[in-house]
């Protein structure tokens, strides 16, 4: 097996890439890797090394990305896939150690809570450090009425117009938040070209002079699946009930568009917000987990 480092993956690769994950979804029901990872596999992206290894043959059988630009700690954040037919070949240790050798420190995520990770991350010397739930509720119940604190609206996004007052909000609603809180202004308007993106979906709250207080961006996966993609809150609008009406507003956007089911991330030890979605009828579906030395 040989490994290889390269910093703009060739199309090609970057096709093989493609075709690798795939299979890793297919065969472990849970993608191996997150969104900015695919976006990071595009031309001109920068902030990423991607390592594969390949087997005596030439072909495929891991990958990793490697995030140099790093988390609000300045950890270096890995994530990889190794293809299903290639698994327990010691094809995962090595990348892990490759990319622990060129960054330090080092940590790694794993998505879906699959069987061999804990068994690795403690031959590697790795522990859980960060967890990540993926809740999840069915929308065919009626949902209670979102309210609004008074003298605040709703309105959609609007491209070209929202993404510095959306950008501002957010980095004051997750300043603590080590890959949320550093969204850029480049960051949305990216995720502005994706086919899910849908404006109508990105619901704003604002002031009745036009401040932006909050917002719940919404995506939709499948016709079936829909998401709680962000839901901001400026600081100084908290407490008054609209991150309720925002997430309220939201999942009702979501079943008008006739999506059957809905998900969303929160970290394991936010224990608010889980309140907030518990009650909201969320239930546990699986979790990503972040490991460290």
């Amino acid at each position: 097996m040989e490994t290889t480092w390269w910093e703009e993956p060739t199309p090609e690769l970057v096709a093989e890439v493609a075709e690798l994950l795939g299979a890793a979804e297919r065969a472990d029901g849970v993608a191996p890797v997150g969104e900015q990872v695919l976006l990071r596999l595009r031309p001109g992206a920068r902030g990423s090394n991607h390592l594969v290894a390949r087997a005596d043959d030439g072909t495929l059988v891991g990958y990793l990305h490697l995030d140099l630009l790093g988390d609000a700690d300045d950890n270096k954040v890995a994530e990889l896939a190794v293809h299903p037919e290639h698994r327990r070949r010691g094809v995962g240790t090595a990348l892990v150690t490759a990319a622990a050798e060129r960054a330090r420190p080092l940590r790694v995520w794993a998505h879906g809570g699959l069987p061999g990770v804990e068994p690795l991350a403690a031959k590697l010397g790795y522990r859980k450090v960060r967890e990540l739930l993926r809740l999840r509720r069915p929308l065919d119940e009626a949902l209670p009425e979102p309210v609004l604190p008074e003298g605040v609206s709703l309105r959609a996004f609007e491209p070209g117009r929202d993404e510095a007052a959306v950008v501002y909000v957010n980095h004051r609603a997750f300043a603590w938040h080590p890959e949320q809180g550093a969204m850029s202004i480049e960051d949305v308007r990216q995720k502005e070209e994706e086919p899910w993106f849908d404006p109508a979906g990105f619901l704003l709250a604002v002031s009745a002079d036009g401040r932006l207080l909050g917002f719940h961006w919404t995506k939709v996966h499948t016709p079936e699946l829909g998401e709680v993609y962000v839901v901001g809150v400026d600081p100084d609008a908290q407490g008054g009930g609209l991150g309720k009406a925002l997430t309220l507003a939201g999942l009702a956007h979501l079943r008008r568009s006739g999506v059957r089911e809905v998900m969303l991330y929160v970290e394991a030890d936010n224990a608010a917000a889980l309140g907030v979605y518990t009650r909201l009828g969320f239930e546990r579906w699986d979790s990503d987990a972040q490991y460290a030395k």
